[in-house]
């Protein structure tokens, strides 16, 4: 999960899971700038276009006790008018995404609550990484304007990600789930050339065989399964507390809102919230 958490830095948001997900980011923030562009583009695009019957195989992979288990019937539908396939590759990458997500935070969580951080400043003014070690309590903590940048960078990650070009298929049209776009430099791409990509930076995995990969993959989604179990147990218990018996007296108490990316409700404030 650690692995990944590079990878992801939230890609989510949207889904409701931006509160939980950004309490983690403010241990890696100092590293984004780390997620810079390569100058080529090496990965073949190959299209994918899966249907139940792979969903099915999958699941017997993934779990052969639990198996396909679909009770929404999501793997037959036609979301926004487009094909059956587009709309299991939107759930497929969908899933990988949150998984990714919830690893990140999974990982991110028992970082600051074990009180690690970085030992410099954490913005230009001089203040230093807060000492909190109550994960949502600490973002509580962390100013606006940085919470701002986060959340620039994150929709810039978003961005990218969605992209179709001759390189890269999106999910929804025949590109592979999961699958996060090199960084391109130049007229077509971004303006300035820095040397690392987002997947795979130092090229690890360039000679792994597919088999491999299709593995790891598997295992990918099922830590990402348990990820977010985990981490949504975790902020209920703080929330709700005895509603995880397992984690009575472990996580401490929470009286904020998890779920709101600002201790001041901006959009409530003209309606009196």
């Amino acid at each position: 999960g650690a692995h990944h958490s590079v990878q992801v830095f939230f890609v989510g948001l949207k889904e409701g899971t931006m509160k939980l997900a950004a309490t983690l980011a403010l241990s890696l923030a100092a590293s984004a700038a780390a997620f810079a562009p390569s100058q080529t583009s090496g990965r073949p695009t190959v299209a994918v276009h899966e249907t139940k019957a792979d969903l099915e195989a999958l699941a017997k992979e993934l779990n052969p006790v639990v198996g396909f288990y679909d009770p929404l019937n999501l793997a037959e539908a036609e979301f926004w008018g487009q094909s059956n396939e587009a709309t299991i590759g939107f759930l497929r990458h969908a899933e990988i995404k949150h998984g990714r997500i919830a690893m990140f935070a999974f990982v991110g969580y028992i970082v600051h609550a074990n009180g690690i951080k970085f030992p410099w400043a954490m913005q230009m003014d001089g203040s230093p990484f807060p000492s909190e070690t109550n994960p949502p309590a600490l973002w509580d903590t962390v100013s606006d304007d940085a919470k701002w940048q986060i959340f620039a960078l994150i929709g810039f990650l978003e961005f990218w990600s969605e992209l179709s070009t001759p390189n890269h298929k999106h999910y929804m049209a025949g590109g592979k789930p999961g699958d996060f776009p090199d960084f391109v430099s130049g007229p077509e791409g971004i303006p300035h050339p820095v040397p690392f990509n987002l997947y795979d930076p130092f090229k690890f995995s360039k000679n792994m065989d597919e088999e491999t990969k299709a593995r790891r993959l598997r295992a990918e989604i099922n830590n990402g399964r348990l990820a977010q179990l985990s981490i949504l147990a975790f902020l209920s218990e703080q929330c709700a507390p005895g509603s995880v018996p397992l984690l009575k007296g472990i996580v401490p108490a929470y009286d904020g809102e998890p779920m709101a990316p600002f201790v001041t409700n901006y959009l409530g404030q003209p309606f009196g919230y």
